[in-house]
């Protein structure tokens, strides 16, 4: 059994818009007697996520106790951030029940589980488990590498071809280190699309792990709180890509931001978005617009072509009525001019 006297901290793993903000929220809304605390590692210096969940805090997790760690990779800034952050949230009255660490898409989970061996915490919190999100249209679709007969071709050809893209490690590596995995929205993927998403996983997963469907993030919360994983203890079961390697960087991916005037008609930026999918090969796009004449900000968000928004809360008088856009690509897909050019970018004030 886990020793009770150390908070448990769940971490909230999976691929660009896979739904972990979705799930926390839900979590956050039905706790299951639990007070919450969170933790959100966002890619990118627009606080979206964070700002999301904060606009949903109740009495049993508080905007005080939801914290945004903005600088970079979380594991990548243990002592400056990490630490700092979880002895804050230990250190409230009272004190949460639980920590939920909603990663970066970008970030690879064991690094994270590495730095629950820091002397400043280890005696004190516990890795309750590891829960990663996976888009069951997405991985049905094997988005992962661009071209897997390719890929395949390569690996048969030559051996010593480093026959992996990075996204498919990032994907690889959050299956390997889960405690459940749960696949969400099920209904835009349909049946076959679901049952060839839960294969892939199953191919991937280093053993055997529970596939559950989820929608909307609605999943009752003793099935994935409370699992006493002490998942810090059991990394030689989550075997990783980068098991050999002493660090780990992001080079792969960059993220710009861009500001964008109000906008006449949100169906043109949606347009701009689902172009720069697919014809620049953009992974995520998120953060606010404002449309003229709308009191409400636009948020929006982007995983692929895919593109959802709806108005959020009103503008204050405080705030300019700016847009700001998050987008995340792979380095080499990264092209300000065009990127700016398409979403038709002002100069930052």
């Amino acid at each position: 059994m886990t020793d009770f006297s150390k908070l448990p901290v769940t971490v909230v793993t999976g691929f660009l818009g896979s739904g972990k903000t979705t799930l926390i929220r839900q979590l956050m809304q039905n706790p299951g007697g639990k007070r919450l605390a969170i933790v959100v590692n966002e890619f990118g210096d627009v606080g979206v996520d964070g700002e999301i969940l904060k606009s949903c805090a109740i009495p049993d997790c508080p905007a005080e106790n939801i914290m945004e760690l903005a600088n970079g990779c979380i594991c990548c800034t243990v002592a400056d951030d990490f630490i700092p952050t979880i002895e804050a949230l230990m250190a409230l009255e009272p004190r949460p029940d639980h920590i939920l660490i909603e990663t970066s898409g970008l970030a690879l989970p064991k690094p994270l589980l590495k730095a629950f061996d820091w002397p400043d915490i280890r005696s004190k919190i516990t890795v309750d488990g590891v829960i990663a999100l996976a888009d069951a249209e997405a991985v049905a679709a094997g988005r992962f590498a661009p071209n897997v007969a390719a890929v395949d071709a390569q690996r048969q050809a030559d051996d010593s071809i480093d026959h992996e893209t990075p996204l498919s490690e990032v994907f690889e590596d959050q299956i390997s280190c889960a405690d459940i995995v749960l696949l969400t929205k099920p209904d835009l993927a349909g049946p076959e699309g679901v049952a060839k998403a839960k294969a892939i996983i199953a191919a991937e997963a280093p053993r055997p792990l529970p596939v559950i469907e989820v929608a909307e993030g609605v999943i009752d919360p003793r099935i994935i709180l409370g699992l006493e994983a002490a998942a810090e203890d059991d990394m030689d079961a989550r075997p990783s890509h980068h098991d050999e390697a002493h660090d780990h960087d992001h080079e792969d991916f960059e993220s710009i931001v861009v500001d964008i005037p109000e906008l006449s008609d949100p169906a043109q930026l949606v347009r701009a978005i689902e172009a720069l999918a697919n014809d620049h090969n953009i992974l995520r796009v998120k953060g606010y617009a404002a449309v003229q004449g709308k009191p409400m900000r636009l948020l929006v968000q982007a995983v692929g072509a895919r593109v959802r928004h709806q108005f959020d809360r009103p503008w204050t008088a405080a705030e300019s009525r700016q847009g700001r856009l998050v987008v995340i690509a792979e380095h080499d897909d990264i092209r300000r001019d065009v990127i700016e050019a398409a979403l038709g970018a002002t100069e930052p004030a």
